[in-house]
């Protein structure tokens, strides 16, 4: 067999070097990532001959070293899938390591495919051996196994597939968010729940500040099934579209009772659950139960829609991107994809910016190629939101209350807090036109100015008038002194309202209120 020399070294036994920075050994002409998996066809070992492999000795403080010499070697390989997701020293994994090839290396074969004792007991890293950080190649060579910390885990093909691209930018640029697993961690399908509910129409940097509160106070889904609605409610303030809360609670109770508290995994039965639905059902699938799935959401349609330069305006481009979307979902790793996906559109493949220099799908994306990136995806004309109108009665008691109402719960705010108001109308009106709708006969004084707020389909205008009532007149219903507030479900709009009426110190005074009753608490 040929050897080769490297760094002045005269060609001949190739060897560990004792002090050295790296091993080589000499390999067969085509590198495994650039080979046709069909033309592999015996064990693999016994396929890898002659051209180099070197691979650069990196300790657990510099894994972005070792992919660096995983991808030089594998080519379209996915170099970063080949760290030790367990952080540990490669020595440390020796034993580890040499079980693992032992129950795979044919009988008869050299230890390490003649790796020497000295380059193992040094902590020398293999890709195709006795492991890679603990990875070693399938016998079909059509992927790499990555053991570490008692796990084992299948990462997807070699080769230049846009998903191997894509899962090898995401092993070392991945964002950490609260509800995500960390490498080499199972997803806690509870927590990959409750994080796609919130994230339906809530951008990540809303839902990241509420979701270790929502989880803390929910930890299970036990807890949270048997927690009143008016909990939940509460604690989902400030991420808006309160019918998913709703949803949430009713499938976490059904969840409870049929499925023994655990999320189903069968696609059939997670659609039966309130709250869920195609999109949904695929990220669970996926992220939660690493399960084959085509996961598209808008960051997704961008990306889709540049990678294959698909021109059609959305919405009606959207059938052709999920078409175009499946073609690219691996086999393995299927959560990780799914992910990797996601954060390529909220980090590089931006809306107004692509970062075409950093994508790792940029020599492969059709749009970037025709100049064209930054226009897709093209989108029809949006239709101007309709205005509706409504007046709104904030009705005190001498003794400061307020009354205040429920709302439905069915339909828009189902079931939250809310001040009483009149029929939301198309059209402005008067105050006076909508008096049979006032809670009470006394005398209503106008506020100065309009309440604005915007819904997703149309934007309303609230007109506030005043009016006090002494305690043995006062209707029935249900009051709560300002101060109290804060322990209700009230939607952005009532708050809104209330920061209206009482100004913007009502939000600090409420702030140091809950400060005092932490400080007494604790």
């Amino acid at each position: 067999m040929e050897r080769r020399a490297v760094g002045g070294a005269e060609r001949g036994q190739g060897r560990a070097r004792k002090g050295g920075r790296f091993w080589q050994r000499a390999l067969d002409e085509a590198k495994p990532g650039h080979r046709a998996m069909a033309e592999i066809t015996r064990n693999p070992f016994e396929n890898l001959g002659r051209p180099m492999l070197q691979l650069k000795r990196a300790g657990t403080g510099n894994p972005d070293g070792q992919a660096a010499a995983a991808r030089q070697t594998l080519g379209g390989a996915i170099a970063g899938e080949l760290r030790t997701h367990n952080r540990r020293p490669i020595g440390q994994d020796r034993r580890e390591r040499e079980a693992v090839f032992a129950q795979h290396r044919p009988a008869g074969q050299p230890r390490g495919i003649g790796q020497p004792p000295q380059a193992e007991a040094a902590g020398y890293g293999w890709i195709l051996g006795a492991s890679c950080h603990g990875g070693f190649a399938s016998r079909a060579m059509d992927s790499i196994l990555v053991r570490g910390g008692g796990k084992t885990m299948a990462v997807a093909k070699l080769d230049g597939s846009p998903a191997a691209r894509l899962l090898a930018w995401f092993d070392r640029h991945r964002r950490r968010l609260p509800w995500r697993a960390e490498p080499g961690e199972a997803a806690d399908p509870y927590r990959v729940w409750l994080s796609e509910i919130m994230l339906q129409q809530t951008t990540v940097p809303t839902v990241a500040e509420r979701y270790e509160r929502f989880v803390a106070r929910f930890p299970t889904v036990e807890r949270l099934a048997d927690a009143p609605l008016d909990d939940v409610l509460h604690a989902w303030q400030g991420l808006g579209y309160y019918a998913r809360a709703r949803n949430l609670h009713r499938a976490a109770g059904e969840i409870v009772r049929r499925h023994g508290g655990v999320l189903p995994r069968d696609e059939a039965a997670l659609r039966a659950l309130p709250g869920i639905g195609d999109y949904t059902v695929a990220a669970l699938r996926a992220i939660a139960f690493d399960q084959p799935a085509n996961v598209v959401d808008g960051n997704v349609e961008r990306v889709v829609a540049r990678l294959f330069a698909i021109e059609a305006p959305l919405p009606g481009a959207k059938i052709e991107i999920r078409q175009r979307a499946a073609t690219l979902v691996p086999s393995l790793r299927a959560g990780d994809y799914a992910q990797a996906l996601m954060d390529l559109g909220a980090m590089v493949c931006t809306p107004r910016s692509p970062g075409c220099l950093a994508c790792p799908l940029a020599e492969l994306c059709v749009a970037r190629q025709r100049g064209i990136a930054v226009e897709l995806p093209r989108r029809a004309i949006a239709k101007a939101k309709p205005k509706r109108y409504a007046v709104v009665y904030w009705l005190e008691r001498d003794d400061g209350a307020v009354l205040l109402r429920r709302r439905p719960e069915n339909g828009l705010l189902g079931g939250m807090i809310e001040i009483p108001s009149g029929p939301w109308r198309d059209a402005a009106e008067e105050p006076d036109e909508s008096a049979g709708a006032a809670p009470a006969r006394v005398q209503w004084r106008r506020l100065e100015g309009v309440v604005a707020h915007g819904f997703t389909h149309f934007d309303i205008d609230l007109v506030v008038l005043k009016g006090r009532v002494t305690a043995a007149r006062a209707p029935e219903g249900l009051w709560s002194h300002p101060k109290d507030f804060h322990r209700l479900a009230m939607p952005t709009m009532t708050k809104k309202v209330v920061e209206h009426v009482l100004g913007r110190g009502w939000r600090r005074a409420k702030a140091r209120d809950q400060a005092t009753r932490r400080a007494v608490s604790g």
